[in-house]
């Protein structure tokens, strides 16, 4: 275990960490060149098209000290002695996969702070980086792209002096591009981060931080082991579900699993379970031993979705294709629920919920290019705690499914707590912007030389209301913004309902906030107007909310011309046909029926 280290790259998204991870690959051999690609650790397609990474991946890598002195850049005193096992997590830079992250942090002792010199230090860099403190890992930090004509190292290192209270001189400087400054950086990983703890000879226990799905093998468990040694055949449980298995497989990660014999104290690598329902195994659970199990591992937590989207085929009759995607789909990636539910108009459809708005657009991408489905996904809702006049109290996710205010004692929303780094000079317009979206500030610092780091907090609701696209807009896309989930806290929104020729439709129902029912009432009955076609007589287009109608259009009559195949004679022929078209219409308007047409539907719905 002396010569182990376990740690992970901490940055921002596009700030060069698997660029960097690749550089690691290269100088420490575990690739061939002729096999190295850009983004090595990101196999998804998406990964490597958005240039983020989705999936964790581990890797073990054999670094060598004492190599040639011709083959290392420039640096301090070089260490001599035996090879070290430099076990690297690749993990999602995303603030909507912060538990997940949490658990890969919680596998290692130490991080590399990665900081691009020409962006800076950035909101979601410093959210991971307090988890990083919280878990007492020891942190090297690193400026990345210093090759870059627009480099700003210097300015860098100051803001990275005030996050971590450290010496400019602690601060390394590389290029993952050219490989300039790594080998430095891997020989500092070994200086500086500790070895791993645990006994071999103690009851066995690991941590699951990620897992995979096979159909041949089932969960395949990615896991760092701190007691015990686990053996290929040993009979295992998982601490929280309780479920036994007796493994398949085990082995390491180069970055292909690769079988070995057993795994000890201090080591990371991957077990196959066999189990068959991936919902069995839960990312932050501990595998003990069934005869002699050791005590749990503290920080496991069930991961809740905070954003919930109604999905549908295109077409109804492939909904047994799209429910076979969605169930494939979750042996991947168990971090989103799913429940079916029907529409009266669009057919059956399937309830998701998500971890984030970047997790929903990535599940949604992957069913279209992985499974080949087209779907049609409505614009994204939070949940509400209602508590009615009967005493129940209910969590409420379907804005259809939303009780009437006079039904009601009291309704709570999520907030959220969240940093903004920005510009000094676009501070106005982002303190406006958070006024618009019920936020408020807390506090305000600055932040190096031209920038500004805010706190505040917004309820949930309004972060899915296009918060992030106003954000960029608004700065130029010079702002970085990282949030955490805050308390349920009372909430002031209304259900608004859609009347067409006075009958409620349900699907175009939703919660708004009461400031702005009234805008968002007439902004639906706009939209509606503009796309329902006309029917023979005229139609009401009403949203209701308070109680009252709010918003109210008449789409006028289909106009036809019933004495067009007359041809001269007596204006009394035309006016009893006019006087006959009129009592049909009054007794359409009546008795008629309007059928809103599919695309409709999918226009109002449809995620703008």
């Amino acid at each position: 275990m002396e010569n182990i280290r376990n740690f992970v790259i901490i940055a921002h998204i596009d700030h060069g960490k698997s660029t960097l991870a690749d550089r690691f690959l290269e100088l420490t051999g575990t690739v061939e060149k002729r096999k190295m690609r850009e983004q090595v650790l990101d196999s998804m397609e998406l990964e490597r098209e958005r240039g983020i990474t989705i999936k964790m991946q581990p890797v073990r890598m054999i670094y060598h000290p004492n190599r040639p002195e011709s083959s290392r850049d420039e640096g301090p005193e070089r260490s001599e002695g035996p090879d070290h096992v430099l076990n690297l997590i690749d993990t999602p830079g995303h603030v909507d996969f912060a538990y997940e992250v949490s658990r890969a942090l919680a596998a290692v002792e130490g991080a590399i702070l990665l900081v691009d010199s020409t962006q800076g230090v950035e909101a979601q860099t410093i959210s991971v980086l307090d988890l990083a403190k919280e878990l007492k890992l020891k942190i090297i930090p690193v400026i990345n792209k210093i090759d870059l004509p627009g480099a700003r190292a210097e300015k860098t290192a100051e803001e990275i002096q005030k996050i971590l209270n450290i010496e400019p001189d602690g601060i390394l400087r590389v290029s993952g591009k050219t490989g300039e400054g790594v080998d430095n950086l891997l020989e500092a990983v070994v200086k500086k981060i500790p070895a791993p703890g645990g006994k071999a000879e103690s009851p066995r226990k690991a941590l699951i931080f990620d897992f995979d799905y096979s159909l041949h093998q089932g969960v395949i468990a990615y896991v760092r082991v701190f007691d015990g040694v686990f053996k290929k055949g040993d009979e295992i449980k998982l601490a929280q579900s309780g479920a036994k298995f007796s493994i398949q497989e085990i082995g390491v990660f180069k970055p292909e699993r690769f079988s070995v014999p057993e795994l000890g104290a201090g080591s990371i690598g991957y077990i196959v379970t066999n189990i068959k329902d991936p919902a069995t195994v839960k990312i932050g659970d501990t595998l003990v031993s069934v005869l002699n199990p050791a005590p749990a591992l503290e920080g496991y937590r069930e991961v809740q979705p905070v954003v919930w989207t109604s999905v549908y085929p295109v077409k109804e009759e492939d909904f047994s294709d799209f429910k076979k995607a969605i169930s494939r789909l979750h042996l991947s990636d168990a971090s989103f629920s799913f429940e079916e539910e029907s529409s009266s108009v669009l057919g059956r459809g399937m309830r998701l919920g998500f971890l984030g708005m970047l997790h929903l657009e990535i599940a949604l991408e992957r069913l279209k290019r992985e499974f080949g489905v087209s779907v049609i996904a409505a614009s994204p809702t939070v949940a509400y705690e209602i508590k009615f006049k009967n005493g129940e109290t209910k969590i409420v996710f379907a804005p259809s499914e939303f009780p009437e205010e006079h039904e009601t004692v009291s309704v709570k929303e999520r907030w959220v707590n969240f940093k903004m780094i920005v510009l000094s000079k676009y501070l106005s317009s982002c303190l406006k912007l958070i006024q618009l979206h019920e936020g408020s500030v807390s506090g305000s610092d600055s932040f190096g030389e031209d920038r500004i780091i805010i706190q505040a907090e917004m309820p949930l609701r309004e972060l899915m209301r296009d918060f992030f696209d106003e954000l960029k807009s608004a700065t130029s896309g010079y702002a970085s913004f990282s949030y955490e989930l805050g308390a349920y806290r009372d909430a002031d929104v209304v259900r608004m309902d859609i009347l067409v020729h006075n009958d409620r439709v349900p699907a175009f129902s939703r919660v708004v906030s009461r400031s702005r029912a009234e805008r968002e009432a007439k902004d639906a009955v706009e939209k509606l107007y503009s796309i329902l076609p006309r029917e023979l007589f005229a139609m009401k287009i009403q949203a209701s909310a308070l109680g009252r109608i709010i918003s109210s259009r008449t789409l006028p009559a289909l106009k036809k011309d019933v004495t067009g195949y007359l041809y001269g004679g007596d204006r009394t022929r035309k006016m009893k046909l006019w006087q006959k078209q009129k009592k049909g219409k009054k007794r359409l308007k009546e008795f008629g029926r309007v059928d809103i047409p599919h695309d409709v539907f999918i226009k109002m719905i449809r995620r703008s």
